[in-house]
């Protein structure tokens, strides 16, 4: 390879460091899977450097990126089926006792996409905020909903901030298409997300107070302690368990389901981030003493209460997360 090859690689990588975590971000809205959006943000990073000695400037490496990778996404959605949650598919159960707690590992569940990962930098509150704001689990369930077109279109411009023209340019469709789509997709995204009053600012002192109900959360998981973590709950608190269709709704089932089954056994706990949300991993014992991954407990909090959990049954995602994949009998909390 040529000195000149060398200093256009190492440009290149230099110029587009920066944009990986958004491009991952990206990604991710779009696909509903943080692995898949690994996976596609890899392939967009490939396919710009063996095209950067062509890459006229006409638009700013950013943009260039992004259409690149939009349109890896529309192309991997073509094969993919949408990515739910329980939520989606079905009424919540308030009968714990009665419940059919079965999985089902063969439906396309959404995967939770950690806030940090191991060797990233650390965002000031107001950068994960706008992670929070643009990541949270019932928007990207609610952004699955969308066709694939109508999704890029309302993700490019309502979350990215392109203009409907740059859109339409990625897309190779007109901007009175683009913005055909774009209010399409407006339309049925406001039926779908939660209120976006009942969603708090972020400030220093929410995420103190975010901090301290994690812990409370973390020792009463621990501990088995039910009447402590009922004080966390919201009386209408959501709970799902993705892969197990089944949920529950308020505070009184939830705590049963608990008291029932998740704390039949013991357990260690680490606090960790997903979807700018505080969540923590679950460790359950295993026959050998040691404590093995169990789940990924992603916790919505509105003014000092839990309003979601949504806990993720697969414990092939604590690597993603920087987490041991085992914990000793002896580990402290």
């Amino acid at each position: 390879m040529s000195v000149e090859s060398h200093r256009t690689d190492d440009e290149f990588t230099r110029l587009a460091d920066p944009y990986q975590q958004e491009l991952l971000a990206h990604c991710y809205r779009m696909l509903g899977s943080f692995q898949d959006a690994e996976d596609l943000v890899q392939e967009t990073l490939i396919r710009a450097w063996r095209g950067y000695d062509k890459f006229d400037e006409r638009s700013s490496l950013r943009t260039w990126l992004y259409r690149i990778a939009t349109n890896a996404c529309l192309t991997a959605l073509r094969s993919s089926h949408r990515r739910v949650l329980p939520s989606g598919l079905g009424a919540a159960t308030e009968s714990p006792e009665t419940a059919d707690l079965s999985r089902a590992d063969s439906l396309p569940w959404l995967e939770p996409m950690p806030t940090h990962r191991p060797g990233d930098p650390q965002d000031d509150p107001a950068g994960i905020a706008a992670l929070r704001d643009s990541t949270r689990l019932a928007l990207i369930a609610a952004f699955q909903r969308l066709p694939a077109r109508q999704r890029a279109v309302l993700i490019l411009v309502d979350v990215v901030a392109f203009r409907p023209a740059e859109a339409a340019d990625f897309l190779g469709i007109t901007v009175t298409a683009a913005r055909s789509l774009l209010q399409r997709a407006r339309e049925t995204l406001a039926q779908d997300v939660p209120d976006e009053e009942e969603m708090r600012s972020g400030s220093a002192a929410d995420m103190a107070l975010d901090e301290k109900v994690v812990r409370q959360y973390l020792r009463a998981f621990e501990t088995s302690d039910t009447a402590a973590l009922a004080e966390l709950l919201r009386s209408d608190i959501e709970y799902e368990m993705p892969p197990i269709p089944t949920w529950f709704l308020g505070r009184a089932a939830v705590v049963d389901h608990l008291r029932r089954r998740a704390f039949a056994q013991p357990h260690r706990s680490l606090a960790t981030s997903a979807n700018g949300c505080p969540a923590v991993a679950t460790y359950s014992l295993a026959p050998d003493g040691s404590f093995v991954p169990h789940g990924i407990h992603v916790l919505e909090i509105r003014d000092g209460l839990i309003a979601r959990i949504v806990v993720f049954l697969d414990g092939g995602l604590f690597p993603s997360f920087g987490l041991p994949t085992s914990l000793p009998g002896s580990a402290a909390p």
